[in-house]
């Protein structure tokens, strides 16, 4: 093979992005070397389920990424991280990022908020304010590199033509992106989660190229970060082409025996989301209610996907609203909990082993209930019937130094706002709003099933299946021009 390219995968998103789509066969297919860099402690593992000749798996070194932010100029570290989390422009929603600022203040002392946190949120208005401060926050970024280099024995045994990542340089893949555009190796980002672009901001590091997935990312890339609109790229997403092509699909029999499911009753899903911000057991626990009391109009079943935030240990609370939402379980009839495999070591639970679960889950629920999660847009793919639940808590998490954020006002986030606006589903905020939700949804499963197919289209703008081989051919394009044979 003539060139190579690095691939920086340390989350489960990013191994479906890559490893469960198109995009890595149609790089192999095409004559390229891919070294995946992945957490090392599940790289052998990967290697095991995913290898194929051309196909090489590395470790990405986060233990030493993470030792270099926590050891060198860890106060400067943070503080440009901050920034660079938070200053996206005005011309785009700020709530997402305004979320994180607040989430900041509430968790640490006065004595950070006055040294630290106060300056910092006056410099993001002049960030939000001057493109010209935004691109200088990336090239100061820059300067801080491990040396000696992290990567310096990869780059040099394969010498890659392309780094590609997950992120640009929103996570530790920050150093590994550094140090490519050091020696002068084209970068670029694929954008993995819906609410990325509006959420994160301005670059962790200087990435040449993007692919993502509609106009309306492209148009917070542009806006939001300062990208040049003729270097992203809209190429759909990849990690939806199985939902598309049911691939990973099983069958209904199949997937009601899995999990102990009567067939003659309707199914209810509830895919816990925003757990880090605010509980989800009032949701949960109305929906139990309505499922085993004979509440809703049919005879109906609840099965909840629990998040990978409840199989933290720290902090506590979440473990502690998982064990609460197990003991539903055994409380109440016609109750099941999915309880997820990890895979290890960063990727921990959910880490892209579980498609079949998901895809299955949503094509076989006739309501999918949650918060305003990204499975919104993949059930919306399945055209199963969706309700945005927020029955909020008094006063959140009510635990000291834990920022909780109302599930209402998390409706104001960009992406949130344009699931609202597109009509492709019902927000409820009471017990009985969700109730009547529930049942006009049981009694006509294609209503709103219009709408749910053009907010699809608007969002991941492919729906033939064809976002893998698109994103691919993109990095190849790029690859040529850049390198040339």
């Amino acid at each position: 093979m003539s060139k190579s390219i690095f691939i920086s995968a340390d989350h489960g998103s990013a191994i479906i992005y890559f490893l469960r789509s198109d995009v890595v066969p149609h790089l192999l297919a095409a004559g390229i070397q891919v070294i995946l860099l992945t957490d090392d402690a599940v790289k052998d593992e990967l290697a095991r389920r995913f290898g194929r000749p051309g196909l090489i798996f590395e470790g990405l070194r986060l233990r030493e990424a993470s030792a270099y932010a926590r050891q060198v100029h860890p106060r400067w570290q943070w503080l440009l991280d901050f920034l660079r989390r938070v200053g996206g422009s005005w011309r785009i929603p700020t709530a997402a990022m305004d979320s994180h600022v607040w989430e900041v203040w509430t968790e640490n002392s006065w004595r950070f908020r006055l040294g630290l946190w106060l300056p910092a949120a006056l410099a993001t208005i002049g960030l939000r304010t001057f493109a010209s401060l935004r691109r200088s926050l990336v090239r100061i970024q820059g300067r801080l590199t491990p040396v000696p280099e992290l990567y310096a024995d990869l780059f040099e045994k394969y010498r890659p033509s392309l780094v590609m990542a997950s992120t640009p340089g929103w996570r530790f893949d920050r150093y590994l992106l550094r140090e490519a555009g050091r020696r002068g190796i084209t970068t670029m980002t694929a954008i993995v989660g819906w609410d990325n672009p509006s959420s994160y901001a301005i670059p962790g590091a200087k990435v040449a190229w993007a692919t993502c997935w509609s106009e309306l990312q492209k148009r917070e890339l542009v806006l939001g970060s300062d990208w040049q609109p003729e270097r992203v790229h809209v190429g759909g997403m990849p990690s939806y082409d199985g939902y598309l092509n049911k691939a990973w699909q099983m069958s209904r029999e199949d997937y009601f025996r899995r999990h102990n499911l009567d067939p003659s009753r309707k199914l209810i899903s509830y895919a816990s989301s925003f757990v880090h911000f605010a509980p989800n057991y009032p949701n949960i626990e109305a929906l139990a209610r309505m499922a085993s009391s004979g509440a809703l109009d049919f005879p109906s079943q609840l099965l909840i996907r629990l998040h990978p935030s409840h199989f933290q240990d720290r902090p506590t609370i979440f473990a502690e609203e998982r064990r609460r939402i197990q003991a539903l379980e055994k409380q109440y009839p016609f109750v099941h909990v999915v309880t997820p495999v990890p895979l290890g070591g960063s990727l921990g639970y959910y880490g892209g082993e579980d498609m079949d679960e998901k895809a299955s889950m949503m094509a076989y629920s006739d309501v999918l209930v949650t918060v305003y999660s990204t499975m919104l847009v993949e059930t919306a793919i399945h055209d199963t019937p969706m309700v945005a639940a927020v029955l909020d808590v008094p006063g959140g998490w009510n635990t000291k130094r834990k920022y909780s954020l109302p599930l209402k006002d998390i409706g104001q986030w960009p992406t949130h706002q344009r699931f609202r606006e597109a009509a492709a589903g019902r927000v409820t905020y009471t017990e009985e709003e969700l109730r009547h939700a529930l049942n006009r949804y049981l009694a006509d499963p294609k209503l709103d099933s219009a709408e749910r197919r053009r907010f699809v289209e608007r969002e991941i703008t492919y729906t033939d299946g064809s976002a893998g081989r698109r994103s691919a051919a993109f990095a190849l394009g790029v690859i040529e021009s850049e390198v040339g044979e």
